[in-house]
């Protein structure tokens, strides 16, 4: 009768136990909470996004809005595009730092403005998805690295400030548009300047870079920058936000997520999904990992009929007779070798036990070579028999 074990069962796992099942969890909670934290302190310390005027870092623009208005230009900072289109008028440049941000109603309403004004608007990084609406009759081309560049053109700004370090989005303009090609890039510019009716025009900067804080005074950046951005009293700096509420104005209720999404640059969604597909390939692989073996005591003691009556079940029910005819032969073999003075290391060498197994026994009516070391049986009777032979040869030695 099985009796329960007195020693701590898997039952009842122990406190480490617990701790090495639950610390990858915890682990990744603890980078979830440091990182909130830090994302919160950077965010309390007062710091702005890039392009921002009121940014001292690296990608900030607050050293060209400070030269600005040492030169007596008004700054008005705005996020949301009723600010953009109320501060704009005959006397003030728009700079618009995301265009592509903005939903195809915020183009069009933007674009009236522009039209309605008759001042200046600098588009930075216009792409496929804003230039249809905001520069009509100009197209994108693939994007060029930022690197220094000569004018290449006659506009006066452009002229004057001579190399600067552009790069990114590249122009074409329809044949029929009266343009300022500067800065080419095998053949196509990076800043488009296109005239309006009376004073206005559209200035389309390929990237931001002769904004930045950090390349401000490399090369002519700062004298193209401050040509730009001052030809007019009054700049208004427009930095699109997520949180504008005439992003989502003409969205029906059912597809926050849909314009939610539209507004997440592109390169963010396919990093997203690159993660994605890591984590997935990250789940498959461990989930076919083996890991180490574990030893566990069992819940109970069991007899050693009941695990050898076991494990005969399971070479059944595969059909394993020729491991089950194995495992007889080799239990056999090492308990008459010391029986028949061979050494044990040599009880499986038919060489040296099959001569001494002749000796012991020279009248037997077995073939001991076809017993011990025979081909598996071919069904279920013969491993039997097979059974049967070997325990009467072990007796056979014992009691000769």
């Amino acid at each position: 009768m099985s009796r329960p074990a007195t020693s701590p069962t898997s039952t009842a796992p122990s406190a480490r136990r617990l701790w090495t099942r639950a610390r990858g969890a915890a682990l990744v909670l603890a980078l979830i909470l440091i990182g909130g934290l830090v994302l919160a302190t950077v965010r309390s310390s007062g710091a702005h996004g890039a392009l921002d005027p009121r940014s001292a870092d690296p990608n900030g623009s607050r050293a060209v809005a400070e030269l600005l208005k040492a030169r007596g230009i008004t700054l008005t900072v705005v996020t949301t595009l009723d600010e953009a289109t109320a501060a704009t008028g005959t006397d003030s440049t728009l700079l618009v730092t995301t265009p592509d941000l903005l939903t195809e109603t915020q183009q069009s309403t933007l674009r009236r403005a522009m039209t309605d004004s008759a001042g200046r608007t600098v588009l930075v990084g216009a792409g496929r998805s804003s230039l249809p609406t905001l520069a009509p009759g100009v197209t994108s081309a693939t994007s060029t690295p930022v690197e220094n560049r000569a004018p290449s053109c006659t506009l006066a700004a452009a002229t004057r400030a001579g190399s600067v370090d552009l790069g990114g989005e590249r122009y074409r303009a329809a044949p029929d548009t009266s343009t300022d090609s500067c800065y080419l890039s095998d053949g196509l510019p990076t800043l488009l300047s296109i005239p309006g009716r009376g004073t206005t025009d559209t200035v389309l900067l390929g990237s931001p870079d002769i904004l930045f804080n950090e390349r401000l005074d490399q090369q002519g950046n700062a004298s193209l920058a401050l040509q730009l951005l001052g030809s007019r009293p009054h700049l208004v700096w427009y930095l699109p936000s997520l949180t504008d509420a005439s992003a989502t104005a003409d969205a029906p209720d059912d597809d926050t997520t849909g314009n939610f999404l539209a507004l997440i640059p592109s390169g963010w969604l396919w990093g997203a999904l690159q993660l994605a597909i890591a984590a997935l390939l990250a789940a498959i692989w461990r989930g076919r990992r083996l890991g180490p073996l574990v030893t566990e005591r069992l819940p109970v003691a069991l007899r050693a009929s009941e695990a050898t009556e076991g494990r005969a079940r399971l070479y059944r029910k595969a059909n394993a007779r020729d491991r089950a005819a194995s495992v007889l032969r080799t239990a056999t073999r090492t308990r008459i070798a010391p029986l028949l003075g061979v050494p044990v290391q040599d009880a499986h060498s038919s060489d040296r036990l099959l001569p001494a197994l002749s000796v012991r026994l020279p009248e037997t009516t077995a073939d001991p070579m076809n017993l011990l070391f025979g081909p598996a049986p071919a069904d279920d009777a013969a491993l039997i028999r097979l059974a049967d032979q070997l325990d009467a040869l072990e007796r056979e030695v014992r009691t000769s």
